[in-house]
């Protein structure tokens, strides 16, 4: 079985990607979406990398440190071994400074036995491989620098010699040695010691925060490496969660469903924050929502689906077609034009989180008005569109069509807005919202509800399946119990699943129909199984799943339904969340008395 081989490590500022084979493949300098310097991943003669050369003979495995974030590769054989510690400094200076977390990703080299020898393959490609390099080698680093653009520049600092480095020369191993890469010049020393205290100080913020986590008596470990991976996917500056780290991975090997997602998607906001909070990360919760809010800072704005890392609303789309694709699956894309796109499904996703800001974060008195004003705003816009046809939560490019899932969520939006003016005792616009959410609600159970198939169906005009379906239960729409909600899961169950693995729908969309399992999806039919009585079903399920994430538990978008190889964008944010919010169905949380010992 086929994976994408490769970990994630990222200090809430950007993040890299390393192969099983300790070569640095995806590498995005100073932030997540900025230019790539390595994308050894969308083409490997072009894209760049930063890899470690060793013998035939040696044996490389790989694993996270314990609780961390910090990826440790082992290389073994009978002449030598070291191990390679990759992680970028992530930690807290002062209550005042903040956290300290600069665009550096450091690979500290361990000494472990024998002779053990090594080149290292510095082979940087600016601007994503747009831009032709050279190097110049000083006495403290060697400067990387573009033939096009000499202000574009970064620097790789080593205790390894610089001529030995660029001429790829061998090197033996006989003590601790370090290869650090910055986007700036450093004003301090680069040493061993620089770098171990790097290392420790990094170490430690991880095992703090993964301390704070909740404990649960099933499936611990797949719970708190998911949290780890969300906790690497948030933009520090902003609050931002990014969908994914990485752009074009294809959902399917050879065909054109490739896009960036190196952006924020509302759809994931409700459900990231509610997952933070029940897992024991307030304060990352926090940041998210405050985001959010500051996105739609006036009851003027309007909303978009996604947005950049920093709020922005433009979010251009344009083609790289120099780079060959990740296995030769053209087109790389970088931007996104789905920003543009109406989804009304979103609207449902916004409401819900500021719900949960008004339960969990209340603000002061002025913050709570001016988010009623944009709740006024936004049920506004809901009652104004949600008879309107969309592109549905799978943003398909094509028609715009009455999809079932986008009116549930608009039902969902006018539910949480009731639910918010109840909170400040205003009748007036709970009755209202409340009145207008009975009207969708009783709309979907005309239109959406066929008799002929005894299931809801994907869209008004059709009787065609989506596992979107099964979110309606999720989001309250309907209850477990309800035999219109266990029959339209017992429906999507047998038209869906394939190979373990559920479609998100077969019909056919603007790039024909779908050839790889959505990997989300096949986590909601466990939850809907879960829900409606069918727990050991979905337990099997759930175990089956787990198997088909890679060496280090991480999972991508798509999984192929022969190969169960990993595809799409990777890491997905959207599918970890997942992991956890389905391991929780089958385990209690610990009480802290439990695992703290005395």
């Amino acid at each position: 079985m086929e994976h994408l081989n490769y970990g994630a490590v990222g200090n809430c500022r950007t993040a890299a990607l390393i192969s099983n084979q300790g070569s640095i493949d995806w590498f995005c300098f100073p932030d997540f979406d900025s230019p790539s310097v390595f994308a050894r991943l969308l083409d490997r003669e072009k894209g760049g990398h930063l890899g470690i050369i060793v013998s035939d003979q040696y044996e490389i495995t790989q694993r996270y440190v314990e609780h961390t974030n910090i990826l440790l590769t082992s290389f073994e054989s009978d002449e030598g071994g070291f191990e390679i510690f990759d992680f970028m400094p992530r930690y807290k200076i002062s209550e005042i400074s903040g956290h300290y977390l600069p665009p550096e990703l450091y690979r500290l080299i361990r000494y472990k036995y024998g002779k053990p020898h090594l080149t290292v393959d510095y082979c940087p490609a600016l601007n994503y491989a747009r831009e032709e390099v050279d190097h110049k080698s000083g006495p403290q680093y060697i400067k990387t620098y573009s033939k096009q653009n000499y202000k574009d520049t970064i620097y790789l600092y080593s205790s390894l010699d610089f001529h030995k480095i660029l001429n790829k020369k061998d090197f033996e191993i006989q003590q601790d040695e370090f290869i650090m890469l910055s986007y700036n010049q450093k004003l301090i020393i680069v040493d061993q010691d620089r770098v171990e205290l790097e290392f420790q100080r990094t170490k430690v913020y991880w095992l703090n925060w993964t301390n704070r986590s909740k404990k649960y008596t099933q499936f611990n470990e797949e719970v708190e490496r998911s949290i780890l991976v969300l906790k690497l996917m948030s933009y520090h500056r902003t609050g931002a969660a990014l969908a994914a780290l990485t752009t074009s991975l294809p959902e399917s090997v050879g065909e054109v469903r490739n896009w960036d997602y190196r952006f924020c998607w509302l759809r994931d906001a409700s459900m990231s924050i509610e997952t933070l909070l029940k897992t024991g990360h307030r304060g990352t919760a926090q940041r998210f929502i405050n985001f959010i809010l500051n996105i739609i800072r006036s009851k003027h704005d309007t909303f978009q689906i996604m947005y950049g890392i920093r709020g922005e609303r433009i979010l251009t789309e344009e083609e790289l077609p120099h780079l060959k694709g990740y296995k030769d699956s053209r087109p790389v894309r970088i931007g996104n034009d789905a920003y543009h796109q109406k989804q009304n499904d979103s609207f449902g996703y916004l409401m819900d989180v500021i719900y949960q800001y008004y339960r969990y974060f209340p603000g002061t008195l002025d913050e709570v008005e001016s988010l009623f004003g944009i709740v006024k705003n936004l049920a506004r816009t809901v009652i104004e569109d949600w008879r309107n046809p969309d592109k549905g939560i799978w943003e398909i490019r094509g028609e715009e069509k009455h999809f079932v899932f986008s009116k549930v969520m608009c039902w969902v939006a006018l539910d949480r807005a009731a639910k918010i003016a109840l909170l400040y005792q205003n009748e007036l616009y709970a009755q209202r919202w409340q009145k207008e959410a009975d009207v969708i609600k009783e709309d979907i159970l005309t239109n959406g509800w066929k008799e002929e198939i005894q299931s809801f169906s994907q869209t008004y005009c059709n009787n065609d399946l989506d596992s979107s379906l099964l979110l309606m239960e999720t989001y309250d729409f309907i209850d477990a119990n309800d035999e219109k909600y266990k029959k339209t899961v017992e429906a999507v169950y047998r038209t869906l699943k394939y190979k373990g693995l559920m479609y998100r729908y077969i019909n056919k969309d603007d790039f024909g129909k779908p050839s790889s399992a959505f990997t989300i999806c096949t986590f909601w039919m466990i939850r809907s199984l879960y829900v409606i009585g069918r727990e050991q079903e979905a337990l099997n399920m759930f175990n089956e799943l787990l198997g088909y994430a890679n060496h280090l538990g991480l999972f991508s978008e798509d999984l192929d339904f022969e190969t169960k190889d990993q595809l799409g964008n990777f890491p997905q944010a959207y599918s970890h969340l997942a992991v956890i919010n389905t391991a929780l169905l089958f385990g209690d949380e610990i009480e802290r008395s439990e695992f703290i010992k005395p």
